[in-house]
């Protein structure tokens, strides 16, 4: 069984979202919304429906981030989490955090439905299992913690894998879709209401003045009454998000199946897989993800592609590998997403971060509470989402523990010491090497040019790590990623890295 040899997202190839110029002239607007992804179109497709003028700017192309790379899942069920939650935060926040993600799926359903949107969505049960007996305590605190909040599921002992469990909680009734079809008709919809998108646009700052500005790196101004941001890392940092939130990198494969694979499946032990189909010219595809780990700070990552091939196949006898793909999602310090003014001292800036690999029904989440907030209504679940909360328990270990791995993994590229030269580099290769005594890296791609640049993060100076797979530059200290090129893919990082001149 191969691989496809580049990362080919499902959804992206399969879908074509309405393409849109830069800006390039100073503009005044009600809402400056920052991100072309799956929160900012829904936020502007609700804000434009109540008739308020909306801006939307993206650097790269709509939905090309995490959102054209989710796994698809729309869901309340996420992970074993609702034990934590009642643990750390109480029953009501915790049913709270359930009636939120509830809401936001029936919310997403009553859309398709209205738009009559096409976008092969179907309605699941979704499941969290075990094959380890030493785990089933797990399992069994998860469900109380459902009977506690009234969660409409079942604990179960067999499922329709083709492997067996110890145990289950299951959750009725929650969905899955093709995310960009559903997405494409929101961005549609939303110009149809009056909003404007611009793409290849990229933020740079945030004056604070009584009506923020938003400047741009080529030079245009937005002139608003509201900021919000959904750069999935937020861009203008005035509250020491860096320290707050984690990157993990996940992959996932799409194979084509004999037979479709009825519910949605999550395993509570390790290594994490996920477990889910869609459908593909008529016939069933199966997506299995997993392989979760802190962006910078994984194997090789072929291996991660190669882990979740081999479970394929020793579990459904399947090979036909036909897409693979990785997505970057962001964890915060208590488990629950960032979502509110970005600082109390700033609420006419808003943000929205850290969905802890569960976007598709927090993105609906976030954007019921953004409107709210940018139309200055009241919405129930502000204080449970809000950024300035600090929960001393877990986010007190939490920032010391995430202090620690920053602090050794921006010592240990400092003090690295390459040995390979550009020169060593053969075609379709990266790798740390030295130039002029110094760390950089080089990539030759597949016709022989050679790319160099400097592999100190522009965000806070870590040293980056050469990712083979997805042929970029990961930073293990905040998460940042550039092209071999140097070009910026993910943030926290705004500027480009530093292009050399390798020795030939």
């Amino acid at each position: 069984m191969s691989l496809p040899k580049l990362s080919q997202s499902y959804w992206l190839q399969t879908t074509t979202i309405p393409s849109f110029p830069s800006l390039t002239q100073p503009i005044e607007t009600d809402v400056a919304i920052i991100g072309g992804g799956i929160t900012g179109i829904t936020t502007a497709y609700l804000l434009a429906k109540h008739g308020v003028r909306v801006t939307v700017i993206e650097a790269d192309r709509l939905c090309h981030g995490t959102t054209g790379h989710t796994t698809a899942k729309m869901t309340a069920q996420h992970d074993l989490i609702y034990h934590e939650l009642i643990a750390h935060f109480g029953e009501d926040s915790a049913r709270q955090y359930y009636e939120a993600n509830k809401e936001a799926l029936q919310s997403i359903l009553h859309i398709v439905k209205e738009h009559d949107i096409h976008c092969d969505l179907s309605v699941e049960d979704a499941y969290v299992y075990t094959t380890e007996e030493t785990q089933l305590y797990k399992l069994e605190a998860e469900w109380k913690a459902y009977e506690t909040l009234g969660i409409d599921g079942a604990y179960v002992d067999q499922l329709s894998l083709p492997f067996s469990i110890q145990g289950a909680v299951m959750m009725r009734n929650q969905a899955q879709f093709h995310p960009l079809h559903y997405i494409k008709t929101l961005v549609e919809l939303a110009v149809k209401y009056g909003a404007s998108f611009y793409e290849q646009t990229v933020a740079q700052h945030i004056e604070t003045t009584e009506r923020p500005i938003v400047r741009t790196k080529n030079g245009a101004t937005i002139t608003c009454d509201t900021v919000v941001i959904c750069t999935h890392f937020p861009f203008f940092d005035p509250a020491f998000y860096f320290a707050r939130l984690h990157a993990e990198r996940s992959y996932v494969i799409a194979v084509e199946a004999h037979e479709r694979l009825q519910g949605m499946y999550l395993s509570a032990n390790e290594p994490k897989r996920s477990l889910r189909c869609t459908t593909m010219d008529g016939k069933p595809l199966l997506l299995i993800g997993g392989e979760s780990h802190k962006v910078g700070q994984g194997i090789n990552m072929i291996q991660h592609y190669e882990a979740l091939q081999s479970f394929c196949e020793h579990t459904f006898g399947l090979s036909h590998v036909l897409y693979r793909w990785s997505a970057q999602d962001l964890i915060t310090l208590d488990n629950l997403p960032y979502i509110g003014p970005i600082r109390k001292s700033l609420p006419h800036i808003l943000v929205a971060t850290g969905y802890r690999k569960w976007g598709m029904t927090t993105s609906m989440v976030a954007a019921r509470l953004l409107t709210d907030l940018a139309l200055q209504k009241e919405h129930r679940y502000a204080h449970l989402f809000t950024p300035s909360r600090f929960i001393a328990d877990p986010s007190l270990n939490n920032l010391f523990t995430e202090g620690i791995d920053v602090a050794k993994h921006f010592l240990t590229g400092k003090l690295e010491y390459a040995l390979l030269t550009p020169h060593d580099i053969s075609k379709g290769e990266g790798a740390v090497v030295n130039v002029d005594g110094k760390r950089a890296g080089a990539y030759r791609d597949e016709q022989g040019t050679l790319y160099v640049v400097d592999t100190t993060c522009t965000h806070m100076g870590c040293e980056l790590e050469w990712n083979n797979s997805e042929r970029s530059w990961d930073c293990p200290c905040h998460g940042s990623r550039f092209c071999f090129t140097g070009k910026v893919l993910e943030g926290p990082a705004i500027e480009p890295l530093q292009q050399l001149k390798g020795d030939e």
